[in-house]
Formats: structure tokens, sequence, C-alpha cells
């Protein structure tokens, strides 16, 4: 039923309303979730709500280019930060799941991850970026349901992360290590983008699927990796690294959040 509802407020956030009506209708969202257009177009210029979802920054943000540092691929919430234990994450404390499942692969026994789980809020800008250079060796797609990812939601459903339908990006790193970028699907979210593979289709009723690259699709730190239509959560798993942040922190893209080994 979630996923039926996600298709149906896609298929209304895509239309395109008398500019009037629409005009309107941006106001009525932007007023509602107290959005900061400052670093946008006006609401009144996007003809669809999707596209007042999917905003563009005007001008990108300054980062650090560092190689060893790593930036918030999102403006966001941290919802979770911590080392992985047994190959167990926390969705929210008290909340475990296995990250194999998530990510669809065994991880090696001795191989543990720093994770920081980044809750995007309706309010949020929706586009997600490299959050260093990376070097995607593997993309895989699971099919899942569309439960809400909010706070309340992660302390109600186990495995939400697992359950929901999310895109997994294998990579590695500037320094050979490995980074995991996991968006996960969620309530209203009509689909999942990923600019370097338009062959994903979320939402669509489609079985799991992986696409490997015989030579890695290189992706430089800061940029534009894709978007949700509507708020959801982006989940990174990173092989030695350091955190500068904590769980219950509000990051923006290109905020620093550590440095890697």
């Amino acid at each position: 039923m979630t996923n039926l509802i996600s298709r149906l407020f896609g298929a209304f956030a895509s239309m395109a309303f008398p500019s009037i009506i629409q005009s309107f209708i941006n106001r009525v969202y932007v007023a509602l979730f107290h959005i900061d257009l400052s670093e946008f177009e006006e609401s009144k210029n996007f003809t669809t709500l999707n596209k007042l979802f999917t905003r563009r920054l005007k001008q990108l943000r300054i980062f650090d280019t560092t190689p060893n540092v790593l930036i918030s691929p999102t403006d966001s919430r941290i919802t979770e930060s911590a080392t992985t234990s047994k190959h167990k994450a926390l969705q929210i404390k008290g909340m475990e799941y296995d990250i194999n499942e998530l990510l669809g692969e065994k991880i090696p026994q001795d191989m543990e991850f720093s994770y920081i789980n980044l809750y995007l809020s309706p309010r949020d800008y929706h586009r997600y970026h490299a959050p260093c250079d990376m070097y995607i060796e593997e993309i895989r797609y699971f099919g899942g349901e569309l439960l809400p990812v909010h706070i309340p939601a992660l302390k109600k459903f186990n495995n939400l992360f697992i359950r929901n339908e999310r895109v997994v990006l294998k990579a590695k790193m500037y320094n050979g290590k490995t980074i995991y970028f996991v968006a996960v699907g969620a309530l209203n979210v009509g689909s999942i983008v990923f600019h370097c593979e338009p062959k994903i289709h979320t939402n669509a009723k489609k079985g799991n699927e992986t696409y490997t690259y015989a030579s890695p699709i290189a992706i430089q730190k800061g940029e534009e990796l894709g978007m949700f239509n509507m708020g959801s959560t982006i989940v990174l798993f990173i092989e030695d690294f350091t955190p500068q942040i904590q769980s219950g922190d509000k990051v923006r893209y290109a905020q620093n959040l550590g440095t890697l080994a």
C-alpha cells in the first residue's frame, strides 16, 4: 500500500497545474515545512511540486578539497553514527540490523566500518553528492517497501532499511579503502535517481538488479550523484574513518564529517 501511495503522490507532484494554482501549492509546501529558499530560486519559479522538491542550489557550496576529508553528501540530520560490531549497525538506538543483508554482500569477518545515517526531512535539499572521490565498482538495486524513515518509524519497524527499497553503491576511495553509499527509499519517494546509472528505475515493481563496471565510474568529491523525489535517508559505511560528528547533529552538504586514514 505504501508503494501505491508513493506512486500516486509522485504523479501528483509531477503534475504541472496552472501557474496561479501551482504557485499557491508551492507556497503552502514551503510554509508548511519552513523551507529556507535563500540558496534557491523563488517558489513561484517551480512549475511542479517535484521540481521544488528536487531544486538545485543556485551556487555550489565551497568544501575542503583535502583528499582524506569526508564531506556530508546531504543536508540532513544524523540519526546514528557509530562503528559496526560483528557486522551489526543501528537504524536507531536499540534497533540493530545486519549490514550484510542491507548491502547484499557477505563482508569479511575481520572487516568493520564506521557508519553514518543521514535523514533528509521534507524541508531539506533533496540532491546528494559524493562525500569523497569515489570509484564506483558496482551498483545494486533492491526492491522493497516504502515505509517512512523518520524517527518514530525507525523506533517502530525492525530492519526498516532492509525492508525498504534501496540502491547500494560500492566504491573505492583515493586510498584504496571501501565506501558504501546507500540510498534508502521512503514513503512518498517517487524515485531514487543516480545520474551515473540511468537504467535504475525505482518504485517500479521491479526485481533486484546489479550493475558491475569493469572500469570503475570515477566521481569527484562534491559532484552531484543524484536525488530523491522527497525526503529519505542516506547511509554511509566507511572503512578506516575517524568521525568529527555525532548522533543528533544537523549537517549540510559540503560540511566536514571527519577524516580517512
